[in-house]
């Protein structure tokens, strides 16, 4: 008899310290995912600036990039240069 009640005694801790625990643990879980998910969102944000650095530089030191750029993104051309546009 005595066994039998430190065996219902065990379940019935265990079952409530489920009831406890198990809401705090499904959070956790949660956030952990979450901060997974920011920290892979950091590094893509921080190639993003990385590239963006790069391209600073190369606008402040390479004329040659920068007539690129304003050629691509404006349409610029030079005096007399003929503008060929594929249909």
């Amino acid at each position: 008899m005595e066994r039998k009640k430190i065996i219902i005694l065990a379940v019935v801790l265990l079952v409530a310290l489920s009831v406890i625990f198990f809401p705090g643990f499904s959070d956790l879980q949660k956030i952990k995912e979450e901060n997974e998910e920011l920290l892979k969102r950091i590094g893509l944000l921080e190639e993003n600036n990385d590239r963006l650095k790069e391209e600073l530089v190369k606008m402040e030191k390479d004329p040659e990039y920068i007539e690129r750029k304003a050629r691509e993104k404006l349409g610029i051309v030079k005096k007399g240069e003929i503008i060929y546009r594929k249909k």
